[in-house]
């Protein structure tokens, strides 16, 4: 955690599709590789001390502002790209 300037990024739990997305890569890099770490991280992803708890998602606050700012776009029925530039320049 001391490594991480978190005036650019912030740290947030995964979602539901993040968990998926994870298993799958690795799932594949353990077939691929036969990994003994990435076949351990597997065998133990869930439960009370699973691996999946040791997981976050890095989210870099800019591009937060940015996904932020087209949810709300779209919601609106605005430019959503205009909400891009708008955030991406904010």
């Amino acid at each position: 955690g001391e490594n991480l300037n978190t005036e650019m990024v912030e740290l947030e739990a995964l979602e539901a599709a993040d968990v998926e997305w994870l298993h799958g890569i690795l799932t594949a890099h353990v077939d691929a590789t036969d990994s003994a770490v990435g076949q351990r991280v597997l065998d133990s992803w869930d439960g009370s001390d699973g691996a999946l708890k040791h997981f976050v998602k890095v989210m870099p606050r800019d591009y937060k502002r940015v996904l932020t700012a087209i949810a709300e776009a779209e919601k609106a029925g605005e430019d959503v790209n205009a909400a891009i530039m708008a955030a991406a320049n904010g």
